[in-house]
């Protein structure tokens, strides 16, 4: 039997791959192109995309960042992909099945597909990207935990044995821990492979200018037939989400990531130039506490900056509305949302308590490190004015955004401002963040019933007894606070309507393939 997965975001991914074999289909070559302007695709020209942020480091398989998986989208095919209804795929495996057991999966590869560099995508390559992202040292590492061997049936058929049932595992080949990359430059190129990406995807890398521009240039031996339409994909690197607006107004660029300014949303709905889609995302946003440094290894000291906080107001005034309060890793419609998501009143009177409690009457000082874009400092000076009444004092340090992952990875902070883009599957939210030890654990957090809990239900394929699983974890989160929530902000994506083929997927990505220009 032949299905699509269907992927909501309430994730009960294994529950239906254990009854179904899924497969064909995804991949088509759109509609026929031609030179006019009469709705159907035309060929040539350049889609310049405005990134709120600079790439860091463009390779999937050692990849923190969010504005990486943008412009992976156009560089990187996986082995299965998301669509617009949040379905689970085909994109390089034409099909998969699953053992009765849940513990063996087998994927069969599109035949013909190459690399950029023209060498054969396989199932050796299959086999060797597994193993590339279960090293110790890429960030893939936890998402893969569960695969205990990966084998070659043939050239194009791969077997992926799990350790036990993973209920997250197809959810998480749809991102980074799916994409391809190439064996044969990924060994000669070595940690300059971040710097000369080469995958299977509609468009080839040309080149990076740091902090200014990304450029792609069209695969012409591009898989899927007839595509991609454009010459070339372009990111601008514009921190001001303003001039992004005004960037849009001139034709500068032709669509905004998902941080277009919740302030414009309205200016530019009543343009007949421009299409905005405003949609909620699978996010969250806030910060980091270091809690193996003073004084966020005191948990009252984490407790008394949560009850301050006015979460409304930071939707009202930063965000326009264009964001719901959080206080939980999970985001309205995902299968663990839940109670935990509702943030405490905020209330200076517990703020003095919880002080006391932590041997700090008087309050504190610290350093609040975020990235130096206009919106990331309008939070911190709202969220410095809102602890100042309890006597805490907080020093903002603005850095480039690749600057403040690297600290936030080293452990070079006392509260580091980094949110995540989300992910369809709970533990995609959570796991990486607070287990001991996790690739995206920035807090040095380690609780061994967090741990256990996690764990069960990464192995737990009732929907059902998942929720309860991490409801479990939230109650022991929200006392121990190793980050603080603020908001989970809506995907705002504004493109000018001479672009065409834009589909939205719930992840907030771009994808480049079918898209063209009048």
């Amino acid at each position: 039997m032949i299905k699509k997965i269907k992927l909501p975001l309430v994730a009960a991914v294994m529950a239906l791959v254990l009854l179904f074999a899924a497969g064909c289909g995804g991949g088509g070559n759109g509609d026929q192109a031609s030179d006019g302007t009469d709705g159907t695709p035309k060929y040539g020209g350049t889609l310049n995309i405005a990134l709120s942020s600079d790439a860091p480091r463009l390779d999937p398989g050692f990849s923190s960042s969010v504005y990486d998986r943008y412009v992976f989208q156009s560089i990187f095919d996986k082995l299965v992909d998301i669509d617009s209804n949040n379905e689970i795929v085909p994109m390089l495996a034409e099909k998969w099945d699953v053992s009765d057991d849940g513990l063996t999966y087998t994927f069969y590869l599109r035949k013909g597909v190459k690399f950029h560099d023209g060498t054969d995508f396989d199932a050796e390559a299959v086999k060797f990207n597994f193993e590339r992202n279960m090293d110790p040292a890429s960030p893939r590492k936890g998402e893969l935990g569960a695969v205990k061997a990966v084998s070659v049936v043939d050239s194009h058929t791969v077997q992926v044995e799990l350790k036990e049932p993973f209920a997250p595992f197809l959810s998480i080949l749809t991102d980074r821990a799916g994409m391809m990359v190439s064996p044969k430059a990924a060994k000669e190129l070595g940690e300059n492979f971040a710097n000369n990406p080469v995958g299977t995807g509609p468009f080839k890398f040309d080149s990076q200018i740091k902090g200014n521009t990304i450029t792609l240039v069209k695969n012409e031996d591009y898989w899927q037939e007839g595509l991609p339409y454009l010459d070339s994909v372009v990111f601008k690197i514009i921190t001001d989400t303003n001039v992004v607006a005004t960037n849009l107004k001139s034709g500068q660029v032709d669509i905004s990531d998902w941080r277009f300014p919740s302030k414009e949303i309205k200016n530019f709905e009543s343009d007949p130039n421009f299409t905005v889609v405003n949609e909620a995302s699978q996010n969250y946003n806030g910060f980091y506490l270091n809690v193996t440094k003073p004084p966020f290894d005191n948990k009252y000291a984490r407790q008394a900056l949560d009850v301050l906080i006015d979460r409304d107001a930071l939707v009202d005034l930063i965000k326009d509305g264009a964001a719901v309060p959080a206080h939980s890793y999970f985001s309205p419609g995902n299968l663990a949302h839940g109670d935990s998501d509702i943030p405490p009143e905020p209330s200076l009177e517990k703020a003095k308590e919880l002080l006391a409690k932590a041997g700090m009457p008087d309050g504190f000082t610290f350093t609040y490190k975020t990235a130096a874009t206009p919106e990331q400092q309008r939070i911190a000076e709202m969220l410095q004015s809102m602890f100042k009444p309890a006597g805490i004092t907080m020093n903002i340090e603005k850095l480039e955004f690749g600057t403040l992952l690297d600290q936030a990875i080293k452990g070079d902070f006392q509260a580091a401002a980094l949110g995540w883009s989300g992910r369809p599957d709970p533990d995609q939210n959570i796991y990486d963040d607070v287990v001991t030890g996790g690739s995206l654990n920035y807090s040095r957090y380690s609780n061994p019933e967090v741990d256990k809990l996690l764990n069960e239900a990464r192995r737990e394929l009732d929907p059902e007894k998942r929720k309860a699983i991490y409801d479990e974890v939230m109650e022991i989160l929200v006392d121990e606070l190793p980050y603080i929530f603020t908001y989970h902000e809506n995907n705002v994506i504004c493109h000018s309507n001479k672009v065409h083929g834009f589909s939205y997927v719930s992840d907030g990505l771009i994808r480049t393939a079918k898209m063209w220009k009048e």
